[in-house]
């Protein structure tokens, strides 16, 4: 096994974010299979993702699912949805981050 990092997105199924309200963005990755969530899930850290989003880490949700093969972060809007400020009305776009970052 290698023990250099790769993209999350080439290790697993899916990474995909949406909308959770006007305040929250979710954000699960679907590892596919037992394997690949057993290999994921230590490596993938609530503070590297916290500081991938420039969010406070006490504020980042994480849910770990292993019957689904499922980790999900929600993490909070930096602006309201919707608002003049919105770039993202739907949170889709949340999700290319993560898919890029290596772990």
């Amino acid at each position: 096994m290698s023990t250099q990092k790769q993209p999350l997105g080439q290790q697993v199924l899916k990474v995909r974010s949406k909308n959770a309200g006007p305040f929250w963005v979710t954000i699960d990755i679907f590892c596919g299979t037992s394997e690949a969530y057993a290999s994921v899930l230590p490596r993938l850290h609530t503070s590297d993702v916290a500081r991938l989003y420039a969010t406070p880490e006490q504020l980042v949700k994480r849910f770990d699912i292993p019957d689904l093969h499922v980790i999900k972060f929600s993490i909070p809007r930096p602006v309201v949805q919707g608002s003049a400020a919105d770039r993202d009305m739907h949170g889709a776009q949340w999700a290319h981050l993560l898919d890029e970052m290596a772990v």
